[in-house]
């Protein structure tokens, strides 16, 4: 049975983010390939963590800049290292390459951050955003540096797809697309959640360590619903999600129908019972969660074109997609109103869920991508010269700083005792 060794900054929360869907999403394809499974993260488990012993997997904390965590990779040997993000590709990768040269690194983008950034300091300058501000940008270069170093990255996202291979004409051979794998849906299924009739007010839900959702918050607050309001009188906006900050707390406002409501308990519940998601994003990358988990549940979603990228390929949004505050807001009081437009986005939301995140198709996708990788691991990183530069160079100079810090925390821990 071969091993997979995860390595990631935090532990999994599903009901937090979209990150965390996606990563049990491919716990579950690697266990479904008989893999077995070791999750390694530097953080500390937190209350929403989920138990991942209850899946057969070994959880284990590890330390950046700690020989300890050579002896442990060394032991486990997997023939797999997935990093969760570029960031812990950069803290971690290194070692793999030089203890478990044999072994297949692949990294899970989960959106390019890059991106995500550079749209946001177009928004905080209010400039319009152009693709090549990115190469402005640091985090741009340490990000496909991180790409460059792998031998797969995983890309959730079309558009990030078509970015890495024109902008930064990255070989497709080390780039997988694979986004959401989520099981069919069927109209039967969705005709068991409650009806246009029984269905009542918006909401939004995002975590809110992810920049995009908190700004997206005080757009709504400040732009969008004091006018849906005043036409719907009788309907409210409530607000979902983790890690709320104090500012998005304070927002609550009962009079004006904006309800914060934090954590949600059970959100597929709360989905079926609303009748419109509301998440004008104005920046961000990668897929949004927050719109398969509301097709999902039947309920339609009007958003921004960014919000809606690479999500749906041709087919008609599952509701309204708009980059205007008034084209925002009327199709919002449209969309509460009118039951055949929103019936007509239910049935839209069905077709995208069936067509565009096909876990059947994508899995079985990934398990030859990764066998052929496996079987022709040595030419597969002659192809990629850049990568192998790249990964010379950063061994090279991480190697010795990271030695230099273990040394010093030897040093400093033998001192204190």
């Amino acid at each position: 049975m071969q091993k997979l060794l995860i390595i990631s900054s935090v532990w999994v929360e599903p009901n937090s983010s979209a990150a965390g869907s996606r990563m049990l999403q491919l716990i579950a394809y690697f266990l479904s390939q008989n893999y077995t499974i070791t999750y390694a993260s530097t953080s500390s488990e937190s209350d929403f963590s989920v138990d991942l012993s209850l899946k057969g997997i070994d959880t284990v904390n590890i330390k950046i800049n700690d020989a300890e965590f050579d002896v442990f990779i060394e032991k486990l040997n997997p023939q797999i290292v997935l990093f969760d993000r570029f960031i812990t590709e950069e803290q971690f990768g290194w070692k793999i390459a030089e203890i478990l040269p044999d072994t297949l690194r692949i990294l899970d983008t989960e959106d390019l951050h890059f991106l995500r950034k550079t749209r946001g300091i177009s928004i905080k300058n209010k400039t319009t955003f152009n693709i090549k501000d990115c190469l402005k940008q640091e985090i741009t270069k340490r990000e496909i540096a991180s790409i460059l170093r792998c031998d797969l990255s995983l890309i959730i996202s079309t558009y990030e797809l078509n970015l890495l291979q024109n902008l930064f004409k990255i070989d497709k051979n080390i780039l997988h697309y694979i986004p959401f794998l989520l099981d069919s849906l069927s109209i039967k299924e969705i005709n068991k959640t409650p009806s246009f009739e029984e269905r009542k007010h918006f909401y939004f839900v995002g975590n809110f360590l992810h920049q995009p959702n908190t700004n997206c918050v005080l757009f709504l607050k400040k732009e969008i619903w004091p006018k849906i309001s005043q036409k719907l009188p009788n309907a409210e906006l409530h607000i979902y999600g983790a890690y709320m900050p104090e500012k998005i707390k304070q927002l609550h406002n009962k009079k004006e129908r904006f309800i914060i409501k934090g954590r949600a308990e059970n959100l597929n519940i709360i989905i079926q019972n609303a009748k419109i998601c509301l998440a004008p994003l104005l920046f961000g990358a990668g897929i949004k969660g927050k719109f398969t988990e509301a097709m999902q549940n039947g309920t339609p979603s009007i958003t921004t074109s960014i919000g809606a990228e690479a999500m749906h390929k041709e087919l008609d949004w599952p509701g309204v997609i708009s980059d205007d505050s008034n084209g925002i807001i009327n199709a919002s009081i449209e969309l509460y109103t009118n039951k055949t437009l929103w019936l007509i986005a239910q049935q839209n939301g069905i077709k995208i869920i069936n067509e565009c995140y096909n876990k059947s198709e994508f899995s079985n996708k990934l398990t030859l991508k990764i066998n052929a990788i496996l079987n022709n691991l040595k030419l597969h990183r002659q192809q990629n010269f850049m990568g192998e530069l790249l990964q010379h160079h950063t061994l090279k100079s991480t190697k010795y700083l990271s030695k230099w810090i273990e040394e010093k925390n030897k040093l400093q821990s033998n001192t204190n005792t």
